[in-house]
């Protein structure tokens, strides 16, 4: 299983910018999908999570801000993200729960990441 993550890149303050991640491979299922995303000097954290159901979840530091949404059909995971500011420059990446055969457990996988820079 491989998650591809895109759609970073250098935008000015106030602007906005949309990620993809798309998971390919041997899939019989996807569970939950998310991002997160790990600034410099500091560590990974969530910023926000969907469920196969839609059901959705925030980092307060992005709530109102950020969208996150999946298509199931395509196994893919979006964020759009708007008034971005200089603490949303990170390291972007997608994480999502895969079961890969009939019967297995669902498994984690991550994304490359995708950098996004905001400047000031």
């Amino acid at each position: 299983v491989q998650l591809q993550a895109s759609g970073g890149g250098l935008v000015q303050a106030g602007g906005s910018l949309r990620l993809s991640c798309a998971a390919s491979g041997s899939i019989v299922s996807v569970n939950d999908m998310g991002w997160y995303r790990q600034a410099p000097g500091k560590q990974r954290e969530l910023v926000a999570t969907v469920t196969s159901y839609g059901s959705t979840n925030y980092a307060d530091s992005v709530e109102g801000r950020f969208t996150i949404s999946r298509d199931n059909a395509r196994n893919t995971v979006y964020l759009q993200m708007n008034s971005l500011n200089a603490d949303d420059t990170a390291v972007y990446y997608c994480n999502a729960e895969v079961r890969r055969y009939r019967y297995t457990p669902f498994r984690e996988y991550w994304g490359q990441g995708t950098l996004v820079t905001v400047s000031s």
